[in-house]
């Protein structure tokens, strides 16, 4: 059944509201990521020292545990369905993922700032990394039911980040 129907949408009451498929895709899009950066809302906000990240990272792995490890990311779950066969939709999504990124690079780079990370350390890489880990734990959980999973790659995640403390 498509989803327009699962709804419980016609056609005319969809394009009432959006242009065409592709504004509809933005839409869900621009949603999805709103969705996912206010549930970790405050958490975002301070992440520019230890005890915030590890507090930011706990709390993914808590959300995991909560949803008994179901539905992964949803932002990354937009990947796997679009990136392939929409430019503009991959390049949005990597707008999403930036988003998500840029708070932990911000934070990253005043804790450099502050001698908390060694002055050769690359606040945009080790953010990057971080978030290779959250997306390849999140699958791991989905996959294998297993919030475990998520907790094993963010403590990965979490000794990289330390390695490059002072």
């Amino acid at each position: 059944m498509p989803g327009r129907a699962r709804a419980g949408a016609s056609s005319s009451q969809l394009y009432h509201y959006f242009q065409d498929r592709d504004d509809l895709i933005h839409a869900v899009i621009g949603v999805t990521t709103d969705g996912v950066l206010a549930r970790q809302g405050e958490l975002l906000a301070h992440l520019d020292s230890w005890a915030a990240i590890d507090r930011w990272l706990d709390s993914l792995t808590q959300d995991q545990i909560s949803k008994q490890a179901r539905g992964g990311c949803p932002i990354g779950t937009l990947v796997g369905q679009l990136a392939e066969i929409d430019p503009d939709a991959r390049a949005e999504i990597a707008t999403s993922f930036d988003r998500w990124e840029a708070p932990l690079r911000d934070g990253l780079t005043r804790m450099r700032a502050r001698g908390k990370l060694r002055k050769d350390a690359n606040p945009a890489e080790l953010a990057t990394a971080t978030m290779a880990s959250i997306q390849g734990g999140l699958l791991l959980t989905q996959v294998r039911r297993d919030p475990g999973q998520l907790r094993t790659a963010l403590n990965a995640a979490r000794n990289n980040l330390r390695h490059a403390a002072p």
